[in-house]
C-alpha cells in the first residue's frame, strides 16, 4: 500500500501574495496570528521538527522528504495552481524537477478554483479567477506533460496519477478529461489515471465525468453532529462567529466504517483539521484530536484498501502534510463540555 500526503506549497513568498496580503506573506503569517477561541482550543499551532521553514531552500525540501520517508509516506500530492497559463506557488515543484532533489515520489492535484480573499474558492472578493474552457484544457495538460514524464511521478497501473480538486467547476468534465487523455496519448503516454476529489458535496460517480476513480477529501462530504455548547462559548468572545465545531472522534468513527461505493474510491484520513487561523469567525474546527482515533482510522482504511485493491491501486491519502493554517496537530487539552442529547447536524463543506 502507498500512502500519499497532500502538500501545500504556500510556505514561500511570491509577488502576488505580497500584493494581496502584505510584504513577505506566507502561510506562516496566518499560523502565527491564530488565537484560541474557547477554553481548550489549541491555537496557535506552531511547528516543531522543521520550524518555520521556507520552501525556497533546498535543504528544507530535502528534510521534508526524509521526514516523510522515515515515517512511511510514499509521496506528496502537490496542490497545483494554474490560472489560464499563470502558475502560482510552483517554485518548490520547479526546483525539485530541475535539481532532481529530493528524490521522492510525487503527483499533482489541480486546484482548479478561484483564489479569493475569503479562502473559499467562491465568487466573492476574487484575487485571481479560474476560467475553464476547451482551449485552457489543452493548454493546461500540455503545460504539465513534462512534469508527468518525471521518473519520480506517481503512477497507477502504469499511468500518471492526476487529481482534480473540483471537477464540477468544468463546464463539461467529460469533455475536459477526454481532451487531457487525447493530448497525453499524442505526446506518447499510454494514458492518464484521473481522479476527482469528493469536495463541496460532489459525489458524482467518476466514470460519469470521465474520471477513473474518486478520492475522499475530508473534512468535505459527510454529515456529523456539531458541538453547539462550544459554539456558544466562542460567541461570548466573538459574537460574529458563524462557523462550526465538531468532535474529531465523530468523523473518525463515521469514515473508518463507511462502505465503499460501487466505483473506484481511494480513502483519505485527516488529522485535527482547524482552519480558524485563516477563517476566524467562519472556521470549521474539529476539536479533541486523538492519536488513538487517527491510528485506528488509518489502520482500518489501510487494511480495507489492501483487501479491496491489488498492487498499484492500493492508495491511501492523508490530509495533509503541511496545512498548518487548517492544521494537523495534537490537542493536549481535553474539552470538558458535553454534547446535548439531540445535537443539530450540519454538512461541513468548504475548507
Amino acid at each position: 500500500m502507498r500512502v500519499i500526503a497532500f502538500y501545500l506549497p504556500q510556505f514561500h513568498p511570491i509577488p502576488e501574495n505580497d500584493r494581496w496580503w502584505g510584504k513577505g506573506f506566507t502561510e506562516w503569517t496566518n499560523v502565527t496570528r491564530a488565537k484560541p477561541l474557547f477554553p481548550g482550543h489549541y491555537q496557535p499551532r506552531l511547528p516543531a521538527d522543521l520550524g518555520f521553514y521556507d520552501l525556497r531552500l533546498p535543504e528544507v525540501r530535502m528534510a521534508q522528504a526524509e521526514l516523510a520517508r522515515d515515517h512511511g509516506i510514499h509521496g506528496f500530492c502537490y496542490h497545483y495552481y494554474w490560472f489560464n497559463g499563470k502558475k502560482l506557488l510552483d517554485l518548490p515543484l520547479r526546483e525539485m524537477l530541475a535539481s532532481g532533489e529530493p528524490d521522492f515520489p510525487f503527483c499533482l492535484c489541480y486546484a482548479n478554483e478561484n483564489w479569493t480573499r475569503r479562502w473559499d474558492g467562491l465568487e466573492q472578493d476574487i484575487l485571481i479567477r479560474q476560467e475553464h474552457s476547451i482551449e485552457n484544457d489543452r493548454r493546461f495538460i500540455r503545460d504539465i506533460l513534462t512534469v508527468l514524464r518525471s521518473r519520480r511521478y506517481i503512477k497507477d497501473n502504469g499511468l500518471p496519477l492526476m487529481l482534480v480538486y473540483r471537477a464540477l467547476l468544468f463546464p463539461d468534465p467529460a469533455t475536459t478529461t477526454a481532451i487531457w487523455r487525447e493530448e497525453a496519448e499524442q505526446a506518447g503516454f499510454d494514458g492518464l489515471y484521473l481522479c476527482r476529489c469528493q469536495t463541496f458535496g460532489d459525489d458524482t460517480p467518476p466514470a460519469a465525468q470521465g474520471f477513473d476513480a474518486a478520492v475522499e477529501f475530508p473534512p468535505h462530504g459527510f454529515v456529523i453532529p456539531n458541538r453547539p455548547e462550544i459554539e456558544v462559548l466562542i460567541k461570548k468572545n466573538l459574537p460574529s462567529f458563524a462557523g462550526n465545531v465538531f468532535d474529531y472522534s465523530d468523523v473518525a468513527r463515521h469514515l473508518m466504517i463507511r462502505e465503499w461505493p460501487d466505483y473506484p474510491l481511494f480513502k483519505t484520513v485527516m488529522l485535527g483539521w482547524d482552519n480558524s487561523a485563516r477563517s476566524r469567525d467562519r472556521a470549521g474546527i474539529f476539536h479533541n484530536f486523538s492519536f488513538d482515533y487517527y491510528e485506528r482510522w488509518l489502520a482500518r482504511v489501510a487494511a480495507r484498501t489492501i483487501r479491496r485493491y491489488l498492487d498499484d491501486e492500493r492508495l491511501v491519502f492523508i490530509n495533509a502534510w503541511n496545512e498548518w493554517a487548517k492544521a494537523p496537530i495534537w490537542n493536549p487539552i481535553s474539552n470538558t463540555g458535553t454534547v446535548t442529547s439531540s445535537p443539530p447536524t450540519r454538512r461541513f463543506g468548504r475548507s
